[in-house]
């Protein structure tokens, strides 16, 4: 028999120990230990292999005969590592790409000559030239600069063309004209991106934008191949009797009086 008084605990699973009134706490102080190393311990991330650039694409163009030469000139990175380039793909193109050439140079090299259609007289040419490497078979992202072309159109019979200096008339004949000449006959003009030629004008009128005509122009004026986003060009006669003159237009400026001395020296055809 049980002694009076005394309570004899026949269940001890409904009281349970000091061990496991210690495991709530400690899976508490577990939990906030992961969090804290999840945020306070960085995570070493797999460092990816930079990938091959092609940089400040340029082109230089000249006309010859019924084509445009394009060099092409351009800037590669090549990081260390397996991303090493192979080749370089070089396209020049006119406006959307109808007319267009490609070619694919060695990576070691940074220019190409390619050649496409000129404009015909009083058109212009708006082109591009892209330039991508080729890594592991694939093309990597291909960096593109527009550029233009500019060829005058000459008129037939100009109302202000006046005698050459020092060449007058003959007395009472008024100088007939055969035809008329513009110099130079095209040349590379670039995009005036963001306007900022345009908008530089607007707010120096009557001042010149050149530092050398047709060669270099003050910085909002110069395009992304460096050259001018403007150009200057001069209209010359030559009249029926076989004399050359300037036109009224360009008398008083100081670039066509020299490119009419040079077109005055050349031999007529």
């Amino acid at each position: 028999m049980t002694p009076k008084g005394r309570i004899v605990d026949i269940d001890p699973v409904k009281r349970p120990g000091g061990c496991r009134r210690m495991i709530v706490p400690l899976l508490f102080v577990i939990a906030a230990g992961l969090v804290a190393v999840r945020f306070l311990v960085p995570v070493k991330r797999p460092i990816l292999p930079r990938a091959v650039e092609v940089s400040d694409v340029q082109s230089a163009i000249e006309q010859e005969g019924d084509s445009l030469r394009v060099v092409v000139n351009w800037r590669m990175v090549q990081p260390r590592g397996p991303e090493l380039a192979e080749s370089t793909r070089v396209e020049v193109g006119i406006s959307d790409g109808a007319q267009s050439q490609v070619a694919t140079v060695p990576a070691d090299e940074h220019s190409d000559t390619l050649h496409i259609p000129a404009p015909a007289p009083g058109q212009t040419a708006s082109g591009y030239s892209c330039v991508a490497a080729m890594t592991r078979g694939r093309l990597a992202p291909e960096n593109c600069t527009p550029w233009q072309f500019v060829r005058p159109a000459a008129g037939q019979s100009p109302a202000d063309s006046a005698p050459a200096p020092g060449g007058k008339p003959r007395a009472g004949a008024t100088p007939k004209v055969s035809r008329i000449v513009v110099q130079p006959e095209g040349i590379q003009v670039d995009p005036d991106v963001g306007a900022r030629c345009a908008a530089w004008q607007r707010q120096h009128p009557g001042t010149s934008v050149w530092i050398t005509v047709n060669s270099q122009a003050i910085r909002e004026c110069t395009g992304p191949n460096g050259k001018p986003t403007v150009a200057q060009f001069c209209a010359f006669a030559v009249l029926v009797d076989g004399r050359r003159v300037m036109t009224v237009s360009s008398q008083k400026v100081e670039y066509c009086g020299e490119l009419f001395r040079d077109w005055t020296a050349e031999r007529t055809a």
